[in-house]
C-alpha cells in the first residue's frame, strides 16, 4: 500500500524521493521554517530544498525533526511496539481468522490466513527510544505462543515460528503519564509550531486518506496556498484494478500485473520462482527495481514483497538470486552484491527464533 501510494504522488504530478534523510530545517531571519536540508544516502551529496509548507509526518520518529525545530521540544510521541508471529497453515482451519477480543491482560489477539501463511499478534508494549529495526521481546513472543495455544488447530513452539517482526506505533503522548499504551488514543493530531512546521502525530492505516485531508487543509490555510476541493475521499490509488483472481499471488499489482507479464514476454527466465516455497518470480526483482524504486536487496525482500515476513530463512536463501538480478538492473558490480548479502542475512536473522 505504501509504495502504490508513492506511486500514486507521481501518477498526480508529484515527487517522492526515498533514501534521502532529512539534516536539518531552513529558517528566515524571523525563525520561520523556510524548507529543509536534506542528504542522498546513496551519494552523500546534500541538498537544500525551499518549500511554502513543510510537514513533518515521520511517524515514531517526528521528536527527532521536532528537536531540530526547538532543542527544548517536549516530547509528544509515545512509541509502542506490536509483534507478530508467522506459522504455517496448519496452524488454523479454513480461510477465516480469529479474534480473542479480550486476552489474559485486557487485549486483542487475532490469528489470520496470510499469504499462504498465518500471521498472530499483537502485543502493546511501551518502548523508550524508536528505532529503523525494533525487535521483538522474549516476553511478548511468550505472550502470543502461550495465549494462541488455546485457539489455534495446535499449539505453536517456538521452532514453528518461520518469522517474528516487530513495529511502532507513533503513539500521541497523553497528558496522564500514568495511562497505559493500549489506553492511548489511536486517532491523529496536527500540531503547528511557532516556527510553522506542520506535525502529524497518531493516526494510522485505516485512517491515512483523513489524516491526508486535515494536513494538507491546514498547509493550505498556514502557507495561504490555493484552496482547491479535496479528491482523495473516492481517488482509486495506483494500480486500481476490479475483479481480482486472488489465487494469482501477483494480484497484488492490480492494473500493473499486466506490465509485468510483459516484462515475462521480452524474458521468458523470468517467470521462474526465485525459491520453490514462497510464490515470488524473479520478474518481481525487474519490476521493482525500475518501477518501485527498490534500491536494496531487502527493499525487495521485506518491502516490495513479504518474503521477509513470511519466511525469514527462505528469504535468505532467495537473497543471492535477488542480489544478482537487482546488480544486473541498477548497474553494480560483485562486491555491491556480496555486501547487500552480508547486510540482509543479519537483518534477517533478527527474524528468526533461536
Amino acid at each position: 500500500l505504501a509504495i502504490n501510494l508513492a506511486q500514486t504522488v507521481f501518477d498526480h504530478g508529484g515527487y517522492a524521493i526515498n533514501y534521502c534523510g532529512v539534516s536539518g530545517l531552513i529558517k528566515d531571519e524571523e525563525g520561520l521554517v523556510t524548507g529543509l536540508q536534506c542528504s542522498d544516502e546513496e551519494t552523500g551529496k546534500s541538498y537544500n530544498v525551499n518549500a511554502k509548507a513543510v510537514v513533518n509526518a515521520t511517524g515514531v520518529f517526528v521528536d527527532s525533526i521536532l528537536k531540530m525545530d526547538d532543542p527544548e521540544r517536549k516530547k509528544m510521541v509515545v512509541p509502542s511496539q506490536g509483534i507478530h508471529i508467522v506459522l504455517n497453515r496448519e496452524f488454523i482451519k479454513g480461510d477465516t481468522s480469529i479474534m480473542i477480543p479480550s486476552t489474559s491482560d485486557g487485549r486483542v489477539l487475532f490469528a489470520i490466513p496470510w499469504h499462504g501463511k498465518v500471521v498472530v499478534g499483537t502485543t502493546d508494549t511501551l518502548i523508550e527510544e524508536s528505532t529503523d529495526e525494533p525487535r521483538a521481546l522474549k516476553e511478548e513472543i511468550d505472550f502470543i505462543l502461550e495465549t494462541a495455544a488455546d485457539y489455534l488447530c495446535k499449539s505453536p513452539k517456538r521452532k514453528d515460528v518461520l518469522s517474528v517482526f516487530a513495529g511502532l506505533r507513533p503513539l500521541a503522548a497523553p497528558e496522564d503519564e500514568e495511562k497505559e499504551t493500549k489506553e492511548i488514543s489511536r486517532s491523529h493530531k496536527i500540531v503547528i509550531s511557532l516556527s510553522g512546521l506542520i506535525t502529524i502525530i497518531g493516526g494510522k492505516w485505516t485512517t491515512y486518506r483523513q489524516m491526508g485531508e486535515d494536513c494538507v487543509n491546514k498547509s493550505i490555510l498556514l502557507a495561504n496556498l490555493p484552496e482547491r476541493p479535496c479528491i482523495t475521499n473516492s481517488l482509486p490509488i495506483h494500480g486500481f484494478r476490479k475483479n481480482v483472481d486472488f489465487k494469482d499471488h501477483l494480484y497484488v499489482y492490480g492494473s500493473d500485473m499486466n506490465k509485468i507479464q510483459v516484462i515475462i514476454s521480452k524474458d521468458p527466465e523470468l517467470k521462474e520462482q526465485i525459491h520453490p516455497d514462497l510464490p515470488y518470480i524473479k520478474a518481481e526483482i525487474v519490476w521493482a527495481a525500475r518501477t518501485e524504486m527498490a534500491r536494496t536487496v531487502e527493499d525487495f525482500l521485506a518491502r516490495r514483497t513479504r518474503a521477509l515476513f513470511l519466511d525469514a530463512r527462505t528469504s535468505m536463501e532467495m537473497a543471492k538470486t535477488v542480489a544478482e538480478i537487482m546488480a544486473q538492473e541498477l548497474g553494480r558490480d560483485k562486491k555491491w552484491e556480496r555486501e547487500q548479502l552480508i547486510v540482509y542475512n543479519k537483518l534477517a536473522e533478527g527474524y528468526l527464533l533461536t
